[in-house]
């Protein structure tokens, strides 16, 4: 798959403990961007963070609650993200969703790996 130079970074903010159908909500995200064939995505866990509700969400190492801040980040084309988009904004309820323009420098697979090298 190519990604063009000029592309979109599309975040998604979560609570870890984010559920939908008994599954949390960044894994339903993820899955879903990868049936419809995005670019790629990936998960990132915070430490600490708070959103419009002010309610502190934190690692356990904080002792403040067990609900750790999620951001998913995905990056393709406009129209793909804006196709990904009306698919999940049902899935993601509350939660912030940004969109900027970013420049894909490089987009390449390891190479495999080969015996005797």
């Amino acid at each position: 798959m190519e990604l063009p130079r000029d592309a979109l970074l599309l975040r998604i903010f979560l609570g870890e403990s984010d559920e939908v159908e008994g599954e949390p909500v960044f894994r339903k995200i993820v899955l879903k961007a990868r049936v419809m064939n995005l670019a790629g995505a990936t998960v990132l866990r915070g430490p600490l963070g708070f959103g419009r509700s002010t309610h502190l969400h934190a690692r356990a190492t904080f002792h403040i609650s067990t609900d750790s801040p999620i951001v998913i980040e995905i990056v393709d084309t406009e129209e793909k993200i804006q196709e990904f988009l009306g698919a999940v904004e049902a899935i993601v309820g509350a939660g912030l969703i940004t969109l900027e323009k970013v420049q894909a420098i490089s987009y390449r697979a390891k190479p495999p790996n080969r015996p005797g090298r």
